[in-house]
């Protein structure tokens, strides 16, 4: 098999089914300046470094709108530095809730060990945000070989390359052939397009999908299908090289397509 490192992300991918601890700070956080987002605003950027993501939100017209409305002016970089310190105030707060491992994962990552596959890692998160998730996720018996967050690259997170790359240099990986990054929203396909690595999205449980677990097993058949078809589009467009349901699809994928 010509693949020899696996990058995952976390909120979504690895860990944090739905990926909402950043949902919920983000909506309390601009709640907290009089601007109510939606789920689809709150989730469009997701994965991107969390200032830049709330950068991302203030852009959106309708958003720029509402804190004109609500301040007197269109928001400037000041009120994304000031969003940010409520939002990260929130997310440090309830973090070490959200680092459960989804279902399947570790012995997912248990068969692709055995397969002699590394497993790296890459963030959204900040490296003191990492702290309280990779502590809580060691707990509960998830360590992938190595992470980085935007810190480790002069805050050049997602949908820049840098992080995929710090993880093939500690690993001594002579090419982008020889990586697969696995994640749950558009900007991980991003992260690995954009570092000429095979990109793949994950459904259930991922920010895409947006749905916490008991939701996702409350719908019928038919509607898992209909907004799992949506989510696969969304990673489809985005340009991923393939779209799995689940996280332990991936040994077999690997074994059809490396």
């Amino acid at each position: 098999m010509n693949t020899k490192l696996l990058i995952l992300d976390w909120a979504g991918t690895a860990v944090d089914y739905g990926c909402f601890a950043p949902v919920n700070a983000f909506d309390q956080a601009f709640r907290a300046f009089g601007v109510e987002a939606t789920m689809e605003e709150i989730r469009r950027p997701m994965g991107m470094l969390k200032i830049d993501h709330i950068r991302t939100m203030l852009a959106m017209e309708r958003i720029g709108a509402c804190w004109a409305q609500v301040h007197g002016r269109a928001p400037e970089d000041k009120d994304a530095h000031a969003i940010y310190g409520v939002f990260e105030t929130k997310l440090m707060e309830s973090l070490e809730q959200y680092a459960m491992p989804k279902p399947g994962v570790l012995e997912t990552v248990e068969r692709l060990r055995a397969m002699g596959l590394r497993i790296g890692s890459t963030t959204g998160y900040t490296d003191a945000m990492m702290e309280v998730v990779t502590a809580g996720a060691a707990r509960a018996g998830y360590a992938p070989d190595a992470w980085f967050s935007p810190d480790a690259v002069d805050g050049l997170g997602r949908p820049y390359p840098y992080m995929i790359y710090a993880n093939m240099k500690k690993f001594r990986i002579q090419s982008v052939h020889q990586v697969v990054k696995i994640g749950d929203t558009v900007s991980d396909i991003q992260e690995g397009l954009n570092a000429g690595i095979c990109s793949l999205g994950v459904i259930e449980g991922s920010s895409v999908l947006g749905l916490t677990e008991a939701e996702w097993k409350a719908l019928s058949a038919q509607e898992q299908a209909a907004a799992a078809e949506k989510a696969r589009r969304t990673f489809e467009e985005a340009g991923a090289h393939g779209v799995l349901n689940r996280l332990e699809e991936l040994p077999g994928w690997l074994e059809a397509n490396s």
